[in-house]
């Protein structure tokens, strides 16, 4: 099986790790993500905020290539995510023209949606090779990913599931907690580091509240906001992982085919305080 894979700026810069964890965590699953060519920018928070134009523009031209390439698209950042579907609804419904051929036919996942449907779910269960039965976790979307829910198509947008479902398949005991879509600050930490860090702070308190050992993250800007806020002022509290760095983990062969070299509060102790990781 195969998709197509947007990475974005992110995924290819500051947080190449999250994309590198993406693509060996699908391919544990016999999923082949082919990056679409010559892909551009989507605009993100620059272009929504100064042009409605290039907010459906930017998007559009990715969309088209993944049509060309006859391939669904994969867009693991949120931020990524928000602005291709949104991009899609407004040319599929007539309200802006793509000036790229584009028929609206592709489907646009964000990976943890797509790896929650049934299928992939019994692939992960039947693949585990190191149960994360020791790990208490506590799953956060953020607010991107499953907002506006007309649009991103989340029922459940105030207490969304797809990722609990996959951390309960690699055998991790998954709390329940109340802020999986609270704001972590976003970008708001470069104008008002004080509120950024503020926001990032309750929702790690609540975390370990709640009893988790880790947060779990599909967002490269939560998982620096959580991670950093605690690098920052010395308070380590807990690590933060991408959800796909825990299914490698559980899947590989090798416990050590990843690295947490990026990772600001270093979550190997942890691991291996669990058996899960050997240095």
């Amino acid at each position: 099986m195969e998709l197509a894979y947007y990475p974005g700026c992110s995924l290819e810069g500051t947080a190449n790790d999250y994309g590198r964890s993406v693509v060996e965590a699908f391919g544990l699953l016999g999923i082949k993500l082919r990056e679409i060519p010559d892909w551009t920018c989507c605009g993100s928070t620059a272009a929504h905020s100064l042009s409605e134009a290039m907010t459906i523009l930017l998007p559009s031209k990715n969309i088209s290539i993944a049509e060309e390439m006859g391939l669904d698209l994969l867009a693991p950042c949120p931020m990524c995510y928000n602005r291709l579907v949104y991009s899609l609804d407004r040319i599929k419904r007539g309200l802006e023209d793509s000036p790229w051929p584009l028929t609206g036919q592709v489907s646009i996942y964000d990976p943890t949606r797509f790896l929650s449907q049934q299928e992939f779910l019994r692939r992960i269960r039947e693949g585990v090779k190191r149960p994360l039965k020791d790990l208490r976790v506590v799953c956060y979307y953020g607010c991107q990913m499953v907002r506006p829910p007309k649009l991103t198509g989340f029922k459940e947008f105030q207490n969304p599931t797809t990722m609990d479902k996959i951390l309960e398949a690699l055998g991790a005991t998954v709390l329940d907690w109340s802020y999986k879509t609270i704001c972590c600050g976003a970008s708001i930490k470069m104008g008002r580091k004080e509120i950024g860090l503020s926001l990032s702070f309750k929702l790690l308190m609540k975390a370990v509240e709640f009893g988790a050992d880790a947060i779990v993250v599909s967002c490269p800007l939560c998982q620096f906001n959580l991670d950093s806020a605690q690098f920052e002022t010395g308070k380590n509290l807990l690590p933060v992982f991408y959800f796909t760095e825990l299914m490698i983990l559980a899947l590989a062969d090798s416990a050590v085919s990843i690295n947490f070299k990026s990772h600001l509060v270093d979550p190997s102790p942890l691991l291996i305080e669990k058996r899960l990781y050997n240095l």
